[in-house]
């Protein structure tokens, strides 16, 4: 199949688009156990680090697994952390993460994800070209090395490399995919951002040209950033404000590190999402019955 035929063949198809955040993504998350409940459907999800990482829980149908393993395991050393960076470079420990936590402690339903009919794909940054590469996830257990890129923070990451090709977190290239969805010929789109509405992105003061000169594209990228970041905002605000897709956003703030781990607040945010998704269960029905044009 041609990509223009996959394109027109998506036109009544609903995508979903999940941006990143960290453990802000565990807002997405509450947001997806709530569509899980209440039988909300999408054909397509492009997730970006967290977003990623969070989401496979829906096509593997796990309601509730994403807030309980960092509930739990938030604290341990083993997880992430600065423990886990000092001693092996990456802040989100790749043998926990990506083996113990998958298949022995609160294992990923990978039999489930993979006889899903969702296509799935995962955002990485290329490091040679800056620029981004939607990794369809086909296989849960195979691809887990991508999902493991999209959600590789620079600075507290090793570099992942994948048949000859170098990748780092998804968000430097393409923080919140929506352009992607309107490229693959969706016109119903959901989108759910982990920050709050009046949220703008800054310049990043950040050492890219110290500790990536090897890399000057992935450099230009980086530095630019928050340009791509902002500019995409508008982007979705415009289409939001024309009645053409949904977007889900948090109602409420709530200041969290990067690496959180007061449960509370992890707690919270999540209840965040399951508050504002339940709040806009209709809309989202209705929205994913009518006809859009885009």
């Amino acid at each position: 199949m041609n990509k223009e035929n996959k394109n027109n063949n998506n036109k009544d198809k609903v995508a979903l688009v999940l941006e990143g955040g960290a453990m802000r993504g565990l807002y997405t998350a509450g947001v997806l156990d709530v569509f899980m409940k209440n039988d909300i459907k999408a054909d397509t999800i492009i997730g970006v680090s967290a977003g990623a990482l969070f989401g496979i829980n829906y096509k593997s149908k796990q309601i509730g697994r994403a807030l309980r393993y960092n509930l739990k395991y938030a604290r341990d050393k083993r997880y992430m952390g600065m423990y886990s960076l000092l001693t092996t470079g990456d802040v989100m420990n790749r043998d926990f993460c990506f083996n113990k936590l998958v298949y022995e402690l609160d294992p990923f339903d990978i039999e489930t994800f993979n006889n899903s009919e969702i296509e799935f794909y995962a955002v990485v940054t290329n490091m040679e070209s800056g620029k981004a590469e939607y990794i369809e996830i086909k296989d849960g257990g195979k691809d887990l090395e991508y999902l493991r890129a999209s959600g590789s923070m620079p600075f507290v990451s090793n570099i992942v490399e994948i048949n000859g090709n170098k990748y780092l977190d998804g968000a430097v290239a393409d923080p919140i995919p929506f352009k992607k969805a309107i490229d693959m010929g969706y016109e119903k789109i959901i989108v759910v951002q982990t920050r709050p509405a009046d949220y703008t992105k800054t310049k990043s003061l950040l050492p890219f040209g110290l500790v990536y000169k090897r890399y000057p594209e992935f450099i230009k990228t980086a530095q630019n950033a928050y340009i791509n970041y902002n500019e995409t905002l508008d982007f979705i605000r415009k289409y939001e404000n024309e009645g053409k897709i949904i977007v889900l956003r948090p109602s409420e703030k709530i200041k969290m590190r990067r690496v959180e781990k007061n449960l509370n607040k992890l707690q919270a945010i999540y209840d965040v999402g399951v508050k504002d998704c339940n709040a806009n269960l209709t809309k989202l029905k209705e929205y994913i019955t009518k006809d859009i044009v885009l």
